[in-house]
C-alpha cells in the first residue's frame, strides 16, 4: 500500500468529462457539444501557423511579446499587463496558486467555468457556491456569502452552460461588495459573442482596481482551441506576481503566431460574431414553443429546458439527435436541460428539423 498522500482537495475531484465527439456507426457526425467556432479560424491565422512550422526546432518566445502587443493594439490595452497561457484555464490556475490557500474560501456562481472549481478545490480551498436567479449570476446571492475568509471570486460572463450575462453595472456592484484582499477574476471566454448594449467585459475594472483580473481565450470566436492560447489582463502587481510562477515556455510557437494573426484580423472576427448573432436570434425564435424554454444567450451556444410534464426531456432530445447524427451536450445537472453549440447553416437547419420532429412525435 502506497504511503503517498495527495492533497485532500484532489481527492474531492472527479475526472473532467469532455463533450462527446463521436457516434458509433456515423462517419461524420455534426459535433455541437463543445462550443467550438463553427466558422473556424481566420485564413491569416492558418497561414501564420504554417509559417511557424519552419521554427519547430526552436523554443517559443518566452516573452510572448508579439501576441501581447497584438492583443493590446486590438483591444486598446497595455501589453505590459497582458499574460498569455496554455488556454485561459492555465491562467486561472496560476491566479489560484498565487492567491488562494487551504485556509481560504473561493466564491463562485452556480454556473461558471468548471475548471475554476477544479483549480480551487485542488488548491485545498473551501468552495462557496452562490445559486443563480433565472440561470444568471445573482450578485446579491454572491455578496451574501462573502466572509472574512473570501480571497478569490470568479464568474464567467457570459456564463456556461446558460449563456446569460450580467451588465457592466452589476459587475461593478459585485466588485464593490468584495473585500479588498479578494481577487475578482472575470472569465470572459465568450465576450466577443456578446452583443447586448449593457454588456461590459472586465477590462475597465482591471484599469480601475488592483484586485481584478480578466481572462480571455482564442479557443472560441477565434477558432483555435487545438493551439491552447488564452490571455489575461492584470493589474501590475498581479502581473509581476504571476510571472514568478509562470513557466517560461507555457505557450507554443505556432499557437502564438496564429493567435497574433487572428487577433489582428478584426474583420474576420466581426463577421463570425455577426453570423453567430443572426443564427442565435433565428434559433431562439424557432424553438420558442410549448414544451421548450430557450434560455436567452449571449454566447455561441444555447441552453434548452424541456417541460417534463409534456413527456419530453433533455436526455430524450439528445438521444433523438444522436439518432440523426447530431451531438449536443446534456448538461445543467438535470434531465431537463440540453446545450447545443451554434453551427454553420446546414448544421443549424438539421438541429431545428430534428428538434421539431422530436417535439411533434
Amino acid at each position: 500500500m502506497s504511503a503517498l498522500e495527495p492533497r485532500p482537495g484532489v481527492l474531492r475531484l472527479a475526472p473532467y468529462v469532455q463533450g462527446r465527439s463521436a457516434i458509433e456507426g456515423v462517419t461524420n457526425p455534426i459535433k455541437l457539444s463543445s462550443n467550438e467556432s463553427s466558422q473556424g479560424p481566420s485564413p491569416l491565422a492558418i497561414e501564420a501557423y504554417h509559417r511557424a512550422a519552419a521554427q519547430l526546432n526552436r523554443y517559443p518566445p518566452g516573452s510572448q511579446w508579439d501576441l501581447r502587443e497584438a492583443i493590446g493594439a486590438s483591444h486598446g490595452l497595455d501589453p505590459n499587463r497582458i499574460l498569455c497561457g496554455n488556454g485561459s484555464d492555465e491562467l486561472i490556475q496560476l491566479m489560484v496558486r498565487a492567491y488562494l490557500g487551504s485556509e481560504h474560501q473561493a466564491l463562485l456562481s452556480e454556473n461558471g467555468f468548471v475548471m475554476s472549481n477544479i483549480h480551487c478545490t485542488a488548491q485545498g480551498a473551501e468552495l462557496v457556491i452562490a445559486p443563480e436567479k433565472n440561470y444568471t449570476v445573482d450578485v446579491d446571492a454572491m455578496l451574501e456569502r462573502v466572509t472574512s475568509k473570501t480571497r478569490f471570486c470568479t464568474i464567467a460572463n457570459p456564463n456556461n452552460p446558460a449563456g446569460t450575462y450580467i451588465s457592466g453595472e452589476e459587475l461593478r456592484r459585485l466588485h464593490a461588495g468584495l473585500p479588498e484582499n479578494c481577487l475578482l477574476l472575470v472569465d470572459d471566454a465568450y465576450a466577443e459573442y456578446a452583443t447586448a448594449a449593457d454588456y461590459a467585459d472586465g477590462a475597465e475594472l482591471v484599469d480601475d482596481f488592483d484586485n481584478v483580473v480578466m481572462t480571455r481565450t482564442f479557443s472560441k470566436i477565434y477558432g483555435l482551441p487545438s493551439l491552447r492560447i488564452g490571455w489575461a489582463y492584470c493589474p501590475t502587481g498581479v502581473f509581476d506576481l504571476v510571472q514568478r510562477i509562470r513557466t517560461p515556455f507555457n505557450t507554443n510557437g505556432p499557437g502564438l503566431a496564429a493567435a497574433a494573426a487572428a487577433v489582428r484580423d478584426r474583420d474576420y472576427m466581426l463577421s463570425v460574431r455577426e453570423e453567430n448573432a443572426r443564427w442565435r436570434e433565428r434559433i431562439t425564435a424557432h424553438l420558442t414553443r410549448p414544451g421548450i424554454e430557450v434560455i436567452p444567450s449571449q454566447a455561441n451556444f444555447y441552453l434548452l429546458r424541456f417541460d417534463a410534464a409534456g413527456g419530453k426531456s433533455g436526455t430524450g432530445a439528445a438521444e433523438f439527435l444522436h439518432s440523426q447524427g447530431i451531438i449536443p451536450r446534456p448538461t445543467g445537472g438535470s434531465d431537463q436541460f440540453l446545450r447545443i453549440t451554434i453551427g454553420v447553416a446546414h448544421e443549424n437547419e438539421a438541429v431545428l428539423d430534428a428538434l421539431d420532429r422530436y417535439m411533434d412525435a
